[in-house]
């Protein structure tokens, strides 16, 4: 095999395979660019901010857009594209990609880790419900979604975040670049276009020079929190939904819980 169909082969192996359930978002070396400057993009899966770069594979996306000044468009990278988007840039302002993946599965052998997942994530009464389900507490299975949102500046990067139809989606309510946010920047959670109250936002807090912070804030009554941010630092906040997968869904994959993952990464200016 030449080199160029083995890192090929290599990629959409990686592609291809199941994603841990652990964070997912759209990561950059560059969340501020110049009007006309590439965006260059990567969806990451990893921990604390840190994860490896995916390759595009049509079979994981279920959406996969841009946004800016002018319209919404479709992105269509190629099988085996990392970065997932690199294109220049023309409109000034506020740009946004969002990605939305198809249910992804895993399966957990002992309830130990599902219920260290649990408490992680802030999830509630989780292993009475599973049982007043009667559901075993060994090899079962969960499907999960990911949601996930970038924000980036270009040029003077003005805009406002907004909701985009996801059906989890965590909104910036001030611009990171733009706005005064030293005394923090509120972000709203949304599912199903209704606000998430009491619901946990994880916060990664990552340095120039790649050191991460991790803290939590939960939201208010109005699904509102305040994030704590600084000048040049990147931020990606993480929040998680726990259901019952709908009858179909359930069928289709043998999951008894699903998830659903909302991200969003920006830098502050």
């Amino acid at each position: 095999m030449d080199p160029k169909s083995f890192t090929f082969a290599v990629l959409l192996s990686v592609a291809a395979a199941p994603l841990l359930a652990h964070e997912f978002w759209i990561d950059s070396k560059k969340f501020q660019v110049k009007t006309g400057e590439n965006v260059v993009a990567y969806t990451r899966n990893g921990q604390n901010f840190k994860g490896v770069d995916l390759a595009y594979f049509t079979g994981r996306a279920a959406l996969f857009e841009r946004i800016d000044s002018e319209a919404r468009q479709t992105v269509t990278p190629r099988l085996g594209d990392s970065p997932v988007f690199d294109m220049p840039i023309k409109n000034d302002g506020l740009f946004t990609l969002i990605f939305q993946s198809k249910p992804e599965k895993l399966t957990y052998s002992e309830w130990a880790k599902f219920d260290k997942f649990a408490k992680h994530k802030d999830f509630q009464n989780v292993l009475e419900k599973h049982r007043a389900r009667g559901l075993s507490e060994e090899k079962f299975k969960e499907t999960y979604t990911r949601f996930a949102k970038g924000l980036y500046a270009v040029g003077a990067g003005a805009g406002q975040d907004a909701q985009q139809g996801l059906e989890v989606e965590i909104v910036a309510l001030k611009n990171p670049y733009t706005d005064d946010v030293s005394s923090g920047l509120p972000v709203q959670v949304f599912y199903r276009e209704k606000p998430r109250i009491n619901a946990q936002i994880e916060i990664f807090e990552r340095s120039i020079d790649g050191v991460v912070e991790v803290s939590t804030v939960q939201t208010n009554a109005e699904g509102i929190a305040i994030v704590p941010v600084k000048a040049g630092y990147a931020y990606l906040l993480d929040n998680v939904l726990l259901r019952e997968p709908s009858e179909a869904l359930a069928q289709e994959t043998g999951a008894v819980w699903e998830t659903l993952w909302a991200a969003l990464t920006f830098e502050v200016r």
